[in-house]
Order: structure tokens, then C-alpha cells, then sequence
């Protein structure tokens, strides 16, 4: 099993690949999408990467729940509902959903995720594996 440190280097240098930034550009703190510019293109490349630098499998629905935010039993006016955030924080340990839950707009959701969040994805998939 791979340190914190070597995975998040591993996860660093997919992101400076995928998105042709420089090391000190990806910080832990730093959220994919506000502060590093990925779109929804980018993660397909990000996810292949990190797939080939660990050894893992990763499904979208894994870290991009679309069957909760279509759901209306979990989304009711563009908000996440309780039970929703429920299911979210169950399906997605990894992520800190704090300020999420403040105000659980839909729209917002995609730009919360963090580099340490990766991390965190990146070594429960590891520790399932090995």
C-alpha cells in the first residue's frame, strides 16, 4: 500500500498531465474545477491516469453520483434533500460535504471537490485492491 505522500504525488502528477498545470499549482486545498480549471472532459483523462498509475478501476458514478441529482426523491428545487445528503455522504465517503450542506445546490456540487479528496478516493480503491 502506497504512503499519502506517493499517492498524492501519483495523484499530483495526473493532474499537472491531464491539465497541463505546474506542481505547485496542485495543492491538497485546491478544488479540481474552481481552482485547477477542469471540466468534464478533463475527468475521463484524470480517471484513465490514475487508473493506470494505481492499478485500480474507477466508475464515474463513484465520484460523480448523476443518479442521485436526477432523482426527485433526492433533489427537490435544485437542492440536495436530507435524504439525499444522507446518501451522499454514505456513497462518498471521501469527500468533506460541510460546506456542501450548507447550501446543497445541485449546480454547486461539481466544485467542491478537492485534490485531498481525490487522495482520499484514490487510497480507499488502493486499500480495496490490495
Amino acid at each position: 500500500m502506497p504512503s499519502q505522500d506517493e499517492i498524492f504525488s501519483k495523484v499530483q502528477a495526473a493532474l499537472v498531465d491531464a491539465l497541463a498545470l505546474d506542481d505547485e499549482d496542485v495543492t491538497p486545498e485546491a478544488t479540481l474545477q474552481g481552482d485547477l480549471g477542469a471540466e468534464s472532459i478533463d475527468y475521463l483523462d484524470i480517471m484513465f491516469k490514475l487508473e493506470k498509475s494505481f492499478g485500480i478501476k474507477i466508475q464515474r458514478e463513484e465520484l460523480f453520483p448523476e443518479d442521485i441529482f436526477k432523482n426527485a426523491e433526492y433533489v427537490q428545487n435544485g437542492k440536495v434533500t436530507p435524504v439525499g445528503l444522507a446518501l451522499l455522504k454514505e456513497r462518498l465517503p471521501f469527500i468533506d460535504l460541510t460546506k456542501f450542506e450548507a447550501n446543497p445546490a445541485v449546480q454547486t456540487f461539481g466544485s467542491m471537490l478537492t485534490v485531498q479528496d481525490m487522495c482520499r478516493y484514490v487510497e480507499t480503491k488502493v486499500a480495496a485492491v490490495g
